[in-house]
């Protein structure tokens, strides 16, 4: 069985790597087996099942970072637009994009069932798809490729539902966008483990 190091392993492995390209060193079926085996297994609060996950690879991702470059264009002031537009452009470089989604209508059902946890479910709807963006970027790393978070919703959220017929319940909460990496992830600071962690009783 695996130990805890080789997960710890996993952990530290999997960085913030803006430079890509959209080649993949995996076929589009271990991906999709990755989006699903995720899906499948990572845990919800009262088993709510509540993230939604939309997979984009090639041209359809292309198409969503066209889309956002659009949206961007139409608030973003012309002098500060060419670096937005350089930031795009390196997005849509890559090989695909992960949309990841909290389903309101799960969210609303999980509150009228256990009401006395009503307002709670929003927030552990969030933290269940956050662990799903943890596990899906980590395993991504593993397999050799390069990826970063980006949160451009809810600017983008009305043309993507639009364009690929996403239910309007569906709640985007970010992108992974990932393709092969052309260089090493940028160095990481750390707050000392003594400003963050407390133990009591070893």
């Amino acid at each position: 069985m695996p130990s805890s190091t080789t997960f710890l392993e996993a952990i530290k492995a999997r960085r913030t790597n803006y430079a890509i390209t959209n080649t993949s060193p995996i076929p589009d079926s271990k991906i999709q087996e990755i989006i699903n085996e995720t899906v499948l297994h990572v845990p919800s609060a009262f088993n709510s099942q509540s993230t939604r996950v939309v997979l984009l690879l090639k041209g359809e991702h292309e198409k969503l970072w066209d889309i956002t470059t659009d949206v961007l264009r139409a608030i973003v002031p012309a002098e500060q637009f060419p670096a937005t537009e350089q930031r795009m452009r390196s997005f849509k470089a890559g090989y695909g994009t992960v949309l990841f989604y909290t389903d309101r209508a799960v969210v609303r059902g999980m509150q009228d069932k256990f009401a006395i946890y009503a307002d709670r479910f929003p927030t552990w709807g969030a933290e269940s798809t956050a662990m799903h963006q943890f596990a899906v970027w980590t395993a991504l790393e593993l397999e050799g490729f390069g990826a970063s978070l980006q949160h451009y919703n809810p600017l983008i959220d009305e043309k993507v539902a639009s364009t690929w017929g996403i239910d309007r319940d569906w709640e985007l909460t970010s992108t992974l966008v990932f393709g092969a990496p052309t260089g090493e992830a940028g160095p990481k600071n750390f707050e000392s483990l003594e400003k963050r962690v407390k133990v009591f009783g070893a």
